[in-house]
């Protein structure tokens, strides 16, 4: 018996919902990166930041599946599972508090969990298992894809711009790392170094102009490029979502006509490129006084004339050796990644395609220490001050993004770190540390970014 149009238009419809995965987390940062994933896949991301809020959307969006944080603000994800065993909904759990054996089997046998993910987590098993938890016809979505993620096509790292505001002079320590292929392949030691500051380039003045108008340029093509959100101070935030999922991509950043992407090797910070010409080799270079400004245009001469890279033909001029090449060129990337942590405002956008694997020198960065640097050299005085103040009390983390033993800390940071108990007030604090305002105020700043501690 053949059904009628109106039935079969009713299957089409069906078959086009895709299905909707319920994501529960109060790591805003962690929530969108995981969100795109979903998405990446083909399925429809329902986010929650609060327990109460998710039992509310697992009656709304009736979601296919969902991943529940177990420490929540406002309640445990284990009534969270209630309100989806209810409803017939499978989960999976994932913790950065809860770790070991015995809670992932309670996790299973008590609560009903198919899976149990410690933080930091491996995305693609999490993505793996989901697809595992779905019924056979929804694994792969049988409508229209989403959306694809862009590669590169608005990322325009060949078209240079000049600074619109001044780049500050930024200290750099002179250990690198390179990997390739995963491994450790050469550790370079060197003096710490300076990138020196750079100026606004002067605009000459307006001409009167002469003559018929020139023809109105046509309009830019319209930039598709997805934004995640307002940059902020959420750059530690955006390096941690990777690192806790442990993905492989790109966190792209934006400031006006200023474009610089980081790219991430399962959660760690490897490369960098950037649009800004001080961020280029040669410049680079100039502001680490290896070589003269002379010395780098007659480089870009015969660069241009040949069509080599600028370090080839410094290795060529006898200006840099190769070994030299190598460490500056991570100085460099160094140097991009730490420069974003002095943004203030922007956009960003999240990719998770692996252009990493085809750069020949990649480092091997920690982001912890990333972070911690970042927000010492980089947050301004009165930056600290509108983040952290006096009467604050800091305590412990109940879920830290990073362990104590992967922070690189100074003898007095050590030492000040197990005061920070919830009694004392950052102007306690202050009296105890023995150091100036900012620099207090920075190493505060530093642990709230890595979530090693919180305030009370």
């Amino acid at each position: 018996m053949s059904k009628s149009p109106g039935a079969r238009h009713g299957i089409v419809a069906a078959r086009m919902v895709r299905p909707k995965i319920l994501l529960v987390d109060d790591n805003a940062e962690l929530l969108t990166l995981l969100a795109r994933l979903v998405e990446s896949e083909g399925w429809e991301p329902v986010t929650a930041d609060k327990g109460r809020t998710a039992v509310e959307l697992v009656q709304a969006e009736a979601p296919a599946a969902a991943v529940v944080d177990v420490l929540l603000p406002d309640m445990m994800g284990y009534d969270v599972a209630v309100a989806l065993r209810k409803a017939g909904v499978p989960f999976v759990f994932m913790t950065g508090v809860f770790k070991g054996g015995r809670a992932a089997g309670d996790a299973r046998t008590q609560h009903g969990a198919a899976g149990y993910f410690e933080k930091p987590f491996e995305a693609r098993r999490l993505l793996e298992t989901l697809r595992s938890l779905l019924p056979a016809g929804e694994r792969v979505p049988a409508g229209p894809p989403p959306l694809p993620m862009l590669e590169s096509s608005d990322f325009d790292v060949e078209l240079a711009v000049e600074a619109e505001e001044p780049v500050e002079a930024m200290e750099l320590t002179g250990k690198v790392i390179i990997t390739e292929e995963g491994k450790v392949s050469a550790v370079i030691k060197g003096d710490s170094i300076t990138a020196g500051p750079v100026g606004v380039p002067a605009k000459p003045p307006p001409s009167r102009p002469t003559g018929p108008p020139p023809p109105r340029p046509a309009a830019p093509a319209p930039d598709l490029s997805r934004t995640e959100g307002e940059l902020g101070d959420h750059f530690p935030d955006l390096i941690t979502a990777f690192h806790l999922a442990q993905q492989t991509g790109e966190l792209t950043v934006q400031k006006g006509k200023v474009k610089k992407t980081v790219y991430f090797e399962k959660g760690r910070p490897c490369f960098a490129i950037s649009n800004l010409i001080a961020d280029r080799f040669g410049p680079f270079l100039v502001r680490v006084g290896k070589i003269t400004q002379a010395q780098l245009d007659l480089c870009a001469a015969a660069a241009e004339k040949t069509g080599r890279r600028t370090g080839e033909v410094l290795v060529e001029m006898g200006l840099l050796k190769d070994t030299e090449k190598l460490y500056y060129v991570a100085q460099q990337v160094k140097a991009i990644i730490y420069s974003v942590f002095g943004w203030e405002e922007g956009q960003y956008r999240l990719h998770f395609v692996d252009k990493a694997a085809k750069e020949a020198i990649k480092l091997d960065l920690h982001p912890a220490n990333i972070i911690v640097r970042g927000v010492k050299k980089l947050y301004k005085p009165e930056r600290l001050f509108r983040l952290v103040h006096p009467e604050d009390r800091l305590m412990p983390s109940q879920q830290p993004a990073y362990q104590l033993s992967e922070v690189e800390l100074e003898k007095w940071e050590a030492e000040l770190l197990p005061k920070m108990d919830g009694t004392r007030t950052v102007a306690e604090l202050l009296a105890m540390a023995g150091r100036p305002e900012h620099v207090l105020y920075a190493f505060l700043c530093a642990m709230l970014a890595l979530k090693v501690c919180d305030r009370r």
